[in-house]
């Protein structure tokens, strides 16, 4: 409760600094309040609780996908001061947008009521909205923001219309109670019906195949650092959300439900894949292979009762490596009219820093060992076979060997052709922010129980 109090009252003081004129100041005092809160947070990982009739229940694993999600938003502010440097006088709006939206984050894996679970989602998508069509001149920004709003809003409707029809079963929104008597023989029909509504507007939210068609169009269309955001700290999010309502209805105790997560895992995957073997822009490439991330990590719906941890072990490895990726492309497309993968040609030549950064990354989303990536895979293929779902596992192992060869594409094209111009200088906190994340990730491949243990 105190992580999203502080996040919300840096959120305020964000907009504060623009009245009192102290925009230079906003970016180090954002990332240095956001480090206070990650401390908070902290604190309040060994002390269960509930606040305000269970309205946000804080626990172990609130507090941990929380932290990852300060984590994920240090990185995104670090990159805004350089991003945002053409709009300084809009820089504290933008920032500000990002905090609220982490506060949204937050209530979405610390609800202890559906109410608050339908705040929080609001509170994000809306962000959201405003972050994707942010670049007002820009024609594919204001079509990627309206294209996200339009399908968000259908999205949040389903949603809506779900929790309404849960709460005609159950006659409460507190998820204790539904949890208590999900698990009873005689529920209305009306309970299933809802939770299968909630069950698509949240897979949407994830970008899981059939209802994904919204991802590569936006992720294209919207302003790079607005795009990391979406494909890293948003995904986790809509998962980690996805996943802790499953677990409230019982979902895992209905062969239908174990079933239909068996067809969209693999799905997801097999689609994604494909489809980005025939991109030739970065983001697109990269929207896609975030659907098929989202089926790997749709697998840890299939052993609810232990894969927690290993779906936060997946989720971290998956967005350290995203946005380290994202700070290299940010670096190589910035002042470019596009993402294609032509602007990366040569760059092992013209910075092989940035370059290894990048090859790292796409080695860990591909599953490459000594990566976190590799061994985020191995637990979670591991707990799928123990549940008896093998077809899952043998489905995700071929889209893992499909997914090199689009990864495997941007590689060769930064190390076997030749620059097409001189590049500018990297400004530091690119460098920074790129090889913190990498080494991030390549620590957790080396102690994956550092992350593993905090779920049990």
């Amino acid at each position: 409760m105190n992580t999203l109090i502080a996040i919300t009252g840096l959120g305020v003081l964000c907009l504060l600094f623009e009245i009192l004129n102290f925009r230079k100041a906003i970016v180090p005092i954002t990332i240095l309040g956001l480090i206070a809160i990650l401390g908070i947070n902290y604190s309040e990982y060994n002390s269960p609780e509930s606040f305000y009739n269970n309205m946000i229940e804080v626990s172990t694993f609130s507090t941990s996908f929380s932290a990852l999600f300060i984590v994920l938003m240090i990185f995104l502010v670090a990159l805004s001061h350089d991003f945002y440097e053409d709009h300084p006088t809009k820089i504290s709006d933008f920032i500000a947008i990002k905090i609220f939206m982490l506060a949204g984050a937050v209530a979405m894996v610390s609800f202890g009521n559906l109410a608050m679970f339908f705040l929080g989602i609001e509170v994000l998508s809306i962000s959201l909205y405003i972050l994707a069509a942010s670049e007002r001149l820009n024609i594919k920004s204001n079509e990627a923001g309206m294209k996200y709003f339009l399908m968000g809003s259908f999205a949040s409707g389903i949603i809506l219309f779900g929790i309404c029809l849960i709460y005609g079963a159950m006659g409460t929104f507190d998820l204790a109670e539904i949890t208590d008597w999900s698990s009873s023989a005689e529920l209305p029909i009306w309970f299933p019906i809802g939770t299968a509504m909630v069950t698509i507007g949240m897979l949407f939210k994830v970008a899981a195949v059939p209802f994904h068609f919204w991802a590569p169009d936006v992720y294209e269309g919207s302003p790079s650092l607005t795009t990391a955001t979406m494909s890293t700290l948003v995904k986790v999010v809509a998962i980690a959300t996805l996943y802790k309502l499953m677990t409230a209805m019982n979902a895992d105790l209905s062969e239908a439900f174990i079933n239909i997560i068996i067809v969209i895992s693999i799905a997801s995957m097999t689609v994604g894949n494909i489809m980005a073997l025939k991109q030739t822009n970065v983001k697109r490439m990269l929207a896609f292979s975030g659907i098929s991330h989202a089926g790997f990590m749709l697998m840890a719906l299939l052993s609810i009762s232990t894969s927690a941890g290993s779906l936060l072990y997946y989720a971290t490895a998956y967005s350290l490596a995203g946005i380290a990726a994202f700070a290299v492309i940010l670096y190589v497309c910035k002042n470019k009219e596009d993402e294609d993968i032509e602007n990366f040609n040569g760059l092992g030549k013209n910075n092989p820093l940035m370059a290894a950064v990048l090859t790292a990354s796409l080695l860990s989303m591909a599953g490459i060992p000594i990566f976190a990536g590799f061994f985020a895979k191995m637990v979670l293929f591991d707990q799928t076979i123990q549940a008896g779902h093998l077809v899952v596992v043998i489905a995700a192992v071929i889209n893992s060997i499909i997914s090199v060869g689009y990864y495997f594409k941007l590689i060769l094209a930064m190390y076997s052709k030749e620059p097409n111009e001189e590049v500018a200088k990297t400004p530091f906190v690119f460098y920074a922010v790129a090889v913190i994340a990498i080494l991030l990730n390549v620590v957790l491949g080396i102690f994956p129980s550092a992350v593993l243990n905090l779920l049990g």
